[in-house]
């Protein structure tokens, strides 16, 4: 059964809409007979034209009808293109690269105790909750040692970030380095919670310090690669990294996903910001 991450929403009896809470503040706006909570002025000035919006003519009002219609079917026959696309690119990567998970397999078995594969809960599309698959390039016990080391934090706001990690192994700062420990996410592809491209999965903790500009990475598939991987990776601020992302979700294409595919063989080959 699919788990749903808990977005923070506003809670008020007498709104038919809920919308998720800025910064904590409560402010509701009443747009043609209905309360919306949560909202800024200007969304609620452009939501209130839209729902007041008096077409004049029969001709108007189906022409904005085939505009949507067309609008929705562009963008499933692209969904569909994009699923096909990547569940043809994960099967044939996984074939190729094989050999190299294997003996990644091996080096790390032989390097220190523990699993060869890391499962971490992830929040992807619209908040739904899964389990996304790494090589383990950490000590067994990383998680419970992330809380003593959270004042070494060199990332901003809720992001957790060490270039020198202590808790990192000597097969894993290599792995990592070549983002090779992040090739079992194929498997996710496959399965269908993620996609080639996307942005990143965040994990639920992170989810819950969200703010309201923040959720809208949560409006695709998230992807073992993206803008933000090809364009600083950890070396960006996390709100260039929100925004490179909502560049992508506006500008998403078969076309897009190549490019930045192809984008991503040299940011890997140089390391910049992998760590």
């Amino acid at each position: 059964m699919a788990k749903f991450v808990n977005l923070p929403l506003v809670e008020d009896p007498d709104a038919s809409v809920r919308w998720p809470n800025q910064a904590g503040k409560s402010v509701s706006y009443s747009v043609a007979g209905k309360t919306f909570v949560g909202l800024d002025e200007r969304t609620a000035r452009m939501l209130e034209i839209i729902m007041n919006e008096d077409f004049k003519s029969t001709r108007s009002s189906n022409h904005v009808r085939i505009k949507l219609a067309l609008w929705v079917v562009r963008n499933k026959i692209n969904a569909q293109l994009k699923r096909i696309f990547d569940f043809i690119f994960a099967l044939v990567a996984l074939v190729f690269i094989s050999p190299l998970l294997l003996i990644t397999a091996i080096a790390i078995k032989l390097d220190s105790p523990g699993p060869v594969f890391y499962k971490q809960l992830r929040v992807g599309k619209r908040g739904k909750q899964f389990y996304c698959y790494k090589f383990r390039s950490m000590v067994i016990n990383a998680d419970a040692l992330k809380q003593k080391l959270m004042e070494q934090n060199e990332a901003d706001e809720i992001v957790f970030k060490i270039k020198r990690d202590p808790r990192i192994t000597r097969v894993g700062r290599i792995i990592r380095k070549l983002s090779i420990d992040e090739l079992p996410q194929f498997i996710n592809v496959l399965q269908g919670n993620m996609s080639i491209v996307g942005p990143r999965p965040p994990v639920p903790i992170e989810v819950a310090q969200y703010q309201y500009q923040h959720f809208y990475r949560l409006d695709a598939v998230p992807g073992i690669t993206g803008l933000q991987q090809v364009k600083g990776r950890s070396d960006i601020t996390f709100k260039r990294w929100v925004q490179l992302d909502l560049e992508y979700i506006q500008e998403q294409s078969l076309w897009r996903d190549i490019q930045i595919i192809l984008m991503t063989i040299p940011a890997v080959i140089r390391g910049k910001g992998a760590y």
